[in-house]
């Protein structure tokens, strides 16, 4: 039974870069890592998944649809709210007789950052030039059904019409290696945040789970109403944090395929989230439970 990490799906591999390039999206555009950019100390740093894309509709010569949301470019920022898709997708030049890109739905482009504001940000009190975001993985990665869509239209149009070659990690099978928990943990010690916002299943099985073992899964917090959203007072790499374990966005807002009863434990959590710990540096509060115990 799915918890309230992301939905399932087919993911094979687990090796994960952290370079400025790393592949290559379908029509050309370079993969790159998203990551914040805003490197002033925060108030709460939030830990998700894995980077999505900029999504387009692909038609060919005659206007019939080929693709209704195919990944062609990485997100302009972290989380992204889909904003400029229009703009960022008509830059993308077709070779001659690949037929045309348009942005796609406004729900395919967007949908977790406009998720986090919403559901996340805005019932704990706070605005993003607060938040530091992070990612396990900060890249794009190629999911079954993007792999299906390239396999069935683009593969068989690229010799023909000399289409460049799609070079995109898959989803992993391990979200976060030793080296990318290390480089979370550097941008959560920068951020100076004392709250810390994990956003499903992943973020405390490939992460929170190499510090503090007492938790594998957002479940292990415990799933009923009076348990769900609880803060938990942790110490990570020797420094104490307040934890607030919540569903992904996906879930959280409803997209795609999501737990009913996940979505619904979030809503009610919303209605009494509570405020934020004050900014950096002015509460000792995490470190004096911790000290307790």
């Amino acid at each position: 039974m799915s918890t309230g990490g992301m939905p399932s799906k087919s993911s094979t591999g687990a090796a994960m870069k952290t370079d400025a390039l790393l592949g290559t999206y379908p029509f050309g555009e370079p993969l790159h890592a998203v990551v914040q950019r805003d490197r002033e100390p925060k108030r709460v740093f939030v830990l998700g998944v894995y980077a999505s894309g900029v999504h387009a509709r692909w038609f060919d010569l005659s206007g019939t649809l080929l693709v209704r949301a195919l990944a062609v470019a990485s997100e302009p920022t972290i989380f992204w709210t889909g904003g400029d898709a229009d703009r960022i997708v008509s830059r993308i030049k077709l070779p001659d007789g690949a037929g045309t890109l348009k942005a796609a739905d406004g729900s395919m482009n967007g949908p977790s950052g406009r998720a986090l504001d919403e559901h996340f940000l805005i019932p704990l009190q706070c605005v993003r030039s607060e938040a530091w975001l992070c990612d396990l993985v900060p890249h794009t990665c190629l999911n079954a059904g993007q792999a299906r869509a390239l396999e069935r239209e683009y593969m068989p149009r690229a010799k023909r019409l000399g289409l460049p070659p799609v070079n995109l990690p898959p989803v992993p099978k391990a979200f976060a290696d030793a080296p990318r928990r290390e480089a979370v943990l550097a941008e959560l010690e920068e951020s100076r945040a004392e709250t810390l916002v994990l956003l499903g299943d992943e973020p405390v099985r490939h992460w929170l789970r190499a510090f503090d073992g007492r938790w594998t899964s957002l479940g292990d917090f415990g799933a009923a109403d009076d348990r769900y959203g609880r803060r938990h007072a942790v110490r990570v790499a020797g420094r104490a944090y307040e934890v607030i374990p919540l569903v992904h966005p996906r879930q959280a807002a409803g997209l795609g395929s999501h737990s009913a009863a996940w979505r619904a434990r979030h809503q009610r959590w919303k209605v009494t989230a509570g405020k934020l710990s004050p900014p950096p540096r002015q509460t000792r509060d995490v470190e004096a439970t911790l000290g307790k115990s």
